[in-house]
Formats: C-alpha cells, sequence, structure tokens
C-alpha cells in the first residue's frame, strides 16, 4: 500500500498515470488491506485529480469507493469530502456529503467534519451552503460544538449580520453549548468593526455573570476600537480595568493609545506614553516595539516635527533596532511633505550604504515630491537610478511621472512616457490614462482626447464616472454643452452611473450660459435619478441668479437650500453680496456681512472685492477704500489681491483722484512686490487721465526692470508727450528702450521725429530715423528685452557729442525721414488710446 502512495507521488505531473494506477489497484477484490495506507494513497489521488481539475475522475472515484464494504466505503468518502472542502471546492464536497448520506443513513458523521464544511464555506463567501450545512446538523441529530457556533457567530459577523450572530450566541446555551472566551472575542470583534464598540463592551458584563474572565486579545479590540473613534477617556478606563482584573497591557494595548492619539494630531501626548514605555521598567509596562516606533514616527512626520522625527530615528539606532523598509519609507515620505528634498535623496542612500534596499514604494515617494516640486527632470533621473539598482517601475512609478507631466502641459513628454511604459510591460491604469486624458483637454487638443477615449473603449478600460466627467469639463469649457448632454445619457446606456460632480458640472455651464431653465430641469433629472444635491449645486444657481440681478430667484433657492439642511456657505455669502451689491442695496449687503461675523464665516478677499467693486461702480469710493484699509487691519488680516488694487485704483483715477491711486498703487507693491501687472495697470490709467509726468516715472521704473511692455500703451504716452510738447521726455523715453535693448514698434519714433523737425533740430530727428529705419527692416516686435539684436549700442544711444559724431553725414533735407516714412506709417496708431478707453474692466472674483 505504502508502494501505491509512492507511485502517485511519483506521478504527480501525470494525473492521468495516477489515476489509472489508483484504479487498477483499487479494483482488485482484496483492496484495501490496510485502512491507513489506503486513506493516504486516497488523498494524495485527491489532492492530484483536485490539482488537475478531473472531476470525472472525481465522480468516478465515488462510485468506486461506494463499492468497498460498507465501513470502509463510508470513512474513505467521509475523507474524500474533507479534501474536497480543505481545496476550497464547497459545491462538490456538499454534494458528495449529501450522497454519503443517502447510502448510508445510520451511519453518523463526526461534527468535525461539518465544523471544516463550514468553515470552508465561509472562506468562499457561500452562506447559502452554511446555512444548509447547519440545518442538515439538526436533521442528523448531530450535536453542534462551541467551535461550530463560533464559527457560525464569526461568518455572520463577517458578512455584517450582527443582530442574527447575537441570536445565534443566544441560542447557543438552548442547544446546551456554552460561549467561551473565543466566542465572546469573535462577537466583541463584530461589533467594533462594525462600529459598536459600545454594545461590545457590554458583553464583558455577560462573561463575568458566566465565570469566563476576558482575555488581553478582547480588551485590546475595545481599546483599539475606542482609540480609533477618538475615545481616549473610555480607552484609558479599560486599560485600569485590564489592570483590575490582573492582567497587564501589553504593546499591543500602548500601540493602540499611541496609534488614536497620533491620528488625532496629540503627537505631544502620544510621546509622554512612549517615553514611558521606555523608562518606566518598575511599573511593568512593556517596551517599545519596531510597530511603536513607527507610529512614533509617522506621528512626528505628519505634524511636520520633522527634527523631532530625527531624534527619534537616532534613538532606534542607539537601541539596537535595525532600521528596516518599511520605517525608511515613512521617514521618507515625511521629509517629502515637509519639503526636505535634499534629506530624503540622502536617507535614500543611506538605505542602500546599510544594505537596505530601496523598494518601488520607496522610489515611487521621492518621485511623488519631486513632481509635485516641478522638479520632473530630477523624477526621472530617480526612475532611471531605480532601474540601474534592479527595481522595475511600477504603475504608480510611471503614472506619477506623467501626471507631473501633464500638470505642466508637457503632452509630447507624457506621450513619449506613456509608450516607453507599455514597451516595459507596463500597461497604464484608469488613474494614468485619466491623467494624460485630463490633460489633452486643459491644452484644447479635443482631437487627440477624442482618440485616447477610443483606445481606451478599444482597450477593455472600464470607464467609470471619474474618466467621463473629465470629458464633460473639456466638452463644456469649449462650449459643446449639447454634447456634454448627450454624453450623459450614454453614461447611462453603458452602465456607468452619472454622480452629483457630473451634474454640478452639466448644470455649472448651462447656468454660465445663462440657460437656467435647462440647468432646472437637469437638477430636477438628478433628483429623480436618485443623487442628490449639496450646498455646491444650490451655490451654482445663487451664483448664477445673483449675477444676472435676479436676486429674489437666488433667495428663494437658498430657502429651499436651508429647507434641505444645507447652511449657507462662504460661497454663497459671496454670491449675495454681489448680487445686493449690483442692485445698489448696500445696507442689505452689509447686513450679510454682519452675518457671515456671527455665524462663524470669516468673509475672504472675494467678499471684499465684490463689496469695493460695486461701491465703486456706485461712485461710493470712500466706503471703498474704508473696506480696503479693513482687510489690511491686524483684526482681519486678509491680504488684498491685485484685483482688489485694480479695483480701486482704476474709479480714483476717472474722478481725477491721482493721489489716492498711486498711494493705493504703493500698497499694492508693497504687498506684492514690483510686478509688471501692477506697473503696466497704473500706468495705462496715468496715460488715460494725462497725468504724463507720473506716467512717465512708472514707465521708466518699468524699462528698469525690464518688464514686458506688450501691456502698457507706450505708443499713445509717447504720442501725448509729444502733442504737449515735451519732447525731451519723449526723446529720453524712446532712448531708454534702445538702450535697454528692447523690440519695439518702430512707428513711436515718427511723432517724435515730427516734433523734432518742427523745432529744427534735424540732426537728432535724423539720428531717430536711421534707429527706426534699422529696427523696423531687422526687428520683429516682441516688446521684450532682446540682448542679441545687434543694433542695440550703447555707444549709439547717448547724449555727448561723441557720440553724435558716429553717426553718417547727410543733409539738412531729412531725406533719412522722408525715405522711411512711407514704410512705416502704416504701423502707426495700433492700440492707441481710443481702444484702451474701449475695454471694461471686469473684476467679479466669486469664483477664483
Amino acid at each position: 500500500m505504502r508502494e501505491l502512495s509512492r507511485a502517485l507521488i511519483n506521478n504527480t505531473n501525470n494525473p492521468e498515470l495516477a489515476w489509472q494506477i489508483f484504479k487498477r489497484i483499487a479494483s482488485n477484490p482484496n483492496f484495501p488491506s490496510d485502512a491507513l495506507n489506503f486513506n493516504q494513497s486516497l488523498s494524495v489521488l485527491t489532492r492530484i485529480l483536485i490539482g488537475a481539475k478531473m472531476f470525472t475522475q472525481i465522480n468516478a472515484l465515488q462510485q468506486l469507493l461506494l463499492s468497498y464494504p460498507s465501513q470502509t466505503s463510508h470513512d474513505s468518502m467521509v475523507l474524500l469530502v474533507r479534501d474536497l472542502a480543505k481545496s476550497g471546492h464547497v459545491s462538490l464536497a456538499v454534494s458528495q456529503l449529501q450522497t454519503l448520506r443517502a447510502h448510508h443513513p445510520n451511519q453518523p458523521l463526526s461534527v468535525s467534519l461539518y465544523n471544516t464544511l463550514i468553515r470552508s464555506s465561509l472562506q468562499q463567501n457561500l452562506p447559502s451552503c452554511v446555512q444548509l450545512l447547519y440545518e442538515d446538523m439538526i436533521i442528523s441529530r448531530v450535536i453542534p460544538e462551541t467551535y461550530t457556533f463560533n464559527l457560525l457567530i464569526g461568518g455572520l459577523c463577517d458578512s455584517g449580520y450582527l443582530d442574527d450572530a447575537r441570536k445565534v450566541f443566544d441560542k447557543m446555551r438552548e442547544r446546551g453549548c456554552l460561549p467561551n472566551e473565543f466566542t465572546f472575542g469573535i462577537l466583541v470583534r463584530g461589533y467594533c468593526r462594525a462600529g459598536y464598540a459600545s454594545q461590545g463592551l457590554e458583553l464583558l458584563e455577560v462573561m463575568r455573570s458566566m465565570k469566563i474572565a476576558p482575555n488581553l486579545v478582547i480588551y485590546n479590540t475595545l481599546v483599539s476600537t475606542f482609540c480609533k473613534e477618538g475615545k481616549t477617556d473610555e480607552a484609558e478606563k479599560l486599560v485600569d480595568m485590564i489592570r483590575d482584573d490582573g492582567l497587564f497591557p501589553n504593546v499591543v494595548t500602548f500601540n493602540s493609545r499611541i496609534s488614536a492619539l497620533c491620528s488625532q494630531g496629540k503627537v505631544l501626548e502620544a510621546s509622554r506614553i512612549f517615553r514611558d514605555m521606555q523608562v518606566d521598567k518598575v511599573l511593568g509596562l512593556p517596551q517599545p516595539d519596531m510597530i511603536t516606533y513607527n507610529l512614533m514616527l509617522q506621528g512626528f512626520c505628519k505634524e511636520g516635527m520633522i527634527d523631532e522625527a530625527q531624534t527619534l530615528i537616532e534613538s532606534m539606532k542607539v537601541s539596537g533596532f535595525t532600521l528596516e523598509v518599511e520605517s525608511y519609507n515613512i521617514w521618507l515620505l515625511g521629509l517629502i511633505k515637509n519639503q526636505k528634498l535634499l534629506d530624503a535623496q540622502l536617507v535614500l542612500n543611506e538605505m542602500q550604504e546599510n544594505g537596505i534596499s530601496p523598494t518601488v514604494v520607496s522610489y515611487n515617494i521621492i518621485i511623488n515630491g519631486l513632481c509635485k516640486n516641478g522638479m520632473l527632470h530630477d523624477a526621472k533621473m530617480v526612475m532611471s537610478l531605480m532601474k540601474k539598482h534592479g527595481v522595475s517601475p511600477d504603475v504608480i512609478s510611471y503614472s506619477i511621472l506623467l501626471h507631473g507631466y501633464c500638470k505642466k502641459g508637457k503632452i509630447n513628454e507624457a506621450n513619449k512616457l506613456l509608450h516607453t511604459m507599455i514597451e516595459n510591460g507596463c500597461f497604464p491604469n484608469n488613474y494614468t490614462c485619466n491623467s494624460l486624458l485630463e490633460s489633452l483637454w486643459n491644452e484644447g487638443k479635443v482631437l487627440e482626447a477624442d482618440e485616447l477615449l477610443k483606445k481606451m473603449k478599444e482597450s477593455g478600460y472600464d470607464l467609470d464616472s471619474v474618466t467621463y466627467n473629465i470629458v464633460l469639463d473639456g466638452l463644456c469649457k469649449i462650449g459643446k454643452v449639447e454634447k456634454a448632454i448627450e454624453t450623459i445619457h450614454e453614461m447611462w446606456n453603458q452602465d456607468c452611473k452619472p454622480d452629483l460632480i457630473t451634474y454640478s458640472i452639466i448644470i455649472n455651464a448651462l447656468c454660465k450660459n445663462g440657460n437656467l431653465d435647462e440647468a432646472k430641469k437637469k437638477y430636477i433629472e438628478m433628483i429623480g435619478k436618485n443623487i442628490y444635491p449639496d450646498s455646491i449645486i444650490f451655490d451654482i444657481f445663487v451664483y448664477s441668479l445673483c449675477k444676472r440681478g435676479r436676486v429674489s430667484s437666488a433667495f428663494r433657492v437658498l430657502k429651499d437650500m436651508e429647507k434641505k439642511g444645507y447652511n449657507k456657505t462662504l460661497q454663497t455669502y459671496n454670491s449675495l453680496i454681489l448680487g445686493l451689491g449690483m442692485k445698489s442695496q448696500f445696507f442689505e449687503m452689509y447686513g450679510l456681512m454682519n452675518e457671515m461675523k456671527e455665524r462663524g464665516i470669516s468673509p475672504n478677499v472675494f467678499t471684499y472685492n465684490n463689496m469695493i467693486r460695486c461701491l465703486c461702480e456706485s461712485s461710493q469710493i470712500d466706503d471703498a477704500t474704508k473696506l480696503l484699509d479693513e482687510m489690511l487691519s491686524k483684526e482681519r488680516g486678509i491680504s488684498p489681491n491685485i484685483s482688489t488694487f485694480k479695483l480701486l485704483i482704476k474709479p480714483l483715477c476717472q474722478i481725477g483722484e491721482f493721489t489716492p491711486a498711486l498711494e493705493v498703487f504703493d500698497t499694492s507693491l508693497r504687498i506684492y512686490g514690483h510686478k509688471e501687472v501692477l506697473y503696466s495697470f497704473m500706468f495705462n490709467e496715468l496715460v488715460c487721465g494725462d497725468e504724463l509726468m507720473e506716467a512717465n516715472n512708472i514707465f521708466m521704473s518699468s524699462l528698469d526692470r525690464c518688464f514686458d511692455i506688450g501691456s502698457f500703451l507706450y505708443q499713445d504716452f509717447i504720442q501725448r508727450l509729444c502733442k504737449v510738447e515735451m519732447l525731451e521726455c519723449a526723446s529720453d523715453v524712446l532712448k531708454k528702450m534702445v538702450q535697454k535693448k528692447y523690440s519695439f514698434d518702430a512707428a513711436c519714433f515718427m511723432p517724435v521725429i515730427d516734433g523734432l523737425r518742427l523745432n529744427g533740430n534735424t540732426r537728432e530727428a535724423d539720428e531717430f530715423a536711421e534707429w527706426m529705419l534699422e529696427m523696423n527692416s531687422e526687428v520683429e516686435v516682441s516688446n521684450r528685452v532682446d540682448r542679441n539684436f545687434r543694433m542695440f549700442d550703447h555707444k549709439k544711444v547717448g547724449k555727448s557729442e561723441k557720440n553724435w559724431q558716429s553717426v553718417l553725414h547727410r543733409d539738412d533735407g531729412s531725406s533719412v525721414t522722408l525715405k522711411i516714412l512711407s514704410k512705416v506709417k502704416k504701423g502707426w496708431g495700433h492700440a492707441n488710446i481710443s481702444n484702451m478707453n474701449s475695454q471694461k474692466y471686469d473684476f467679479i472674483d466669486n469664483n477664483d
């Protein structure tokens, strides 16, 4: 018989032959002669047939076993059922069990067999089989044991049927079975996992009433749950109960407390417990383990306490702990989150020096940190480094870098990386494709985005609501709202349920287009699909109505919003303030501002900007200026943005209050520094108001800072200087532009040349004319400094006689001027002051 087992084992890779060998020997009338060895051979064969999925042969084996004498047949069938159950083929095992019971109705089955079947059914998530087996036990008069009930209670708890688990628990005594400490532990764990720790706590009293002492595992389960729920006081009481019961809290107990405190940001409290564990051996406290150190390290890093984390790392080394890769990864993540990129690189090097091989997770942490800081080249270098060290980038590695390229708008690099990824056998997931898809839409590459979506469908990607929402957002941004609505219908047809974000995108797009009636229809459709709005949806409607002056309708929406249990948000207040301000209902506007403060909602820069804008449009500039002062006060501490200053400067200039306007401008420079946008705006407003000397000061300062002057109305400025006979000032402006090597519109020379000619200064006029000719023929207008252009030689720009002598001799007929006049006069007058006056400056800062 032992030879049979050996023959079967030798033919494990040839299951058909193994079956034929067993069948030939087993067909012998004298077989089996040795029950023990037969059972061993049968188990070997069963495992071989199951591994080869030879279920037909298993059924044939069943028939063979049933042909044996009664007891042998019964025992061998029990063995077959048990082996099938243990291998995970529960349905087949139950089927064989029913056959066994049909052929041997008077021979009882053991409770252990049922326990094996029930355990396997639970592992395979087959609750119907569990119920069938339990009922079969009762019918067969097989008495369940405590272990049986423990299995049933555990299975019900894991499936979320806590009430049923409790009923089974309560019936144990009726079946003559008493629960043990494991029974209580299973039920306590079930309650705790479901968030009912208080009911788990009540079971402790039931245990005591039954003279069963709670063990440390049950206590730790409750302590851990209360800690995770933030109920640290209850957790501390449980620790006292542990001691009262004569038990000693172990390292698991303390780790639960430390983990909970760190997750709540109470790292210093956690640190005190940790310190007690390190030094308080007298009280019998457990020593910290690696998990304890990692929890503290994670807590310090999360709170940005990098110095404390560094000290902890050093103490781990002193205490004899060898830092494992998990500890290093926590430390790397902490350094990256706190912008310590160089330190993170040093830690990576330290890992390799200490013989700890960084995992793909380690490298991904570094790559993610570099990408978030825009250091894409360095991130790519790290990816090359990980390949060099034998660590293959995974889909997360590639996705992080690809997402970084997409955020920077580097679509070509992202595409190349995608192809490299696929070539290396790493296939992109939904996140990877969605990153690229979103970037293509953001860059306006609609055809490429459509092509990518098509490829995702063809490749079998499960397009979820995230993918569709990217497409919807892209369509709405390019004005194809109807197409976006069709896409929602496609989602329903593809069994991809639109979510709240989906409808928010559509409703927002419709409202922006002024199609409020259609937006309302989509809102009703959303409710009909059991997708319920949040405050964002209501805020979209409120803002759209307020912007169009329909304040009463906005307040009706607000009433419905509050009826559904949503309070006004900052966005809601900003929209209503804008609406009331546009209607000049300033008393109500200030009333809303006061209401915000009473409700603990702090106004932001957009709140103030809306108020300032509306006050300025109603010529209440003094009140608007007071709001700026309020923003800058220590009590408010709200930093104005650039739009805030623009909103105030423009109306002040329009009423001729240039001194206050310049004071506001100076304040803006103190806060934001010397921004080109501030200089150009102030300069243009001064030019409009004919404050040419102040405009000249600002423009000269702008040239010194080498600003791009494309947004400066310098042509009109020069023309106005010439009209008021400020030729010297206009000449100095042009000379400085040439000196700084700006490539600007050559037509700017014309009014100065004409003015100089009229004043009889033909030599200087011809000098400017020559520059104009050279600039017009060789310089492409960029309005920026062009240091490579050869004509911009400091020797040609200056007022000294020596410099003027270098100019070619010419007669007094200004022939050069006449020669180039026809070439450049067509360019004169473009982007002049009339164009500037027609611009509308709209600074509604509600949805920035």
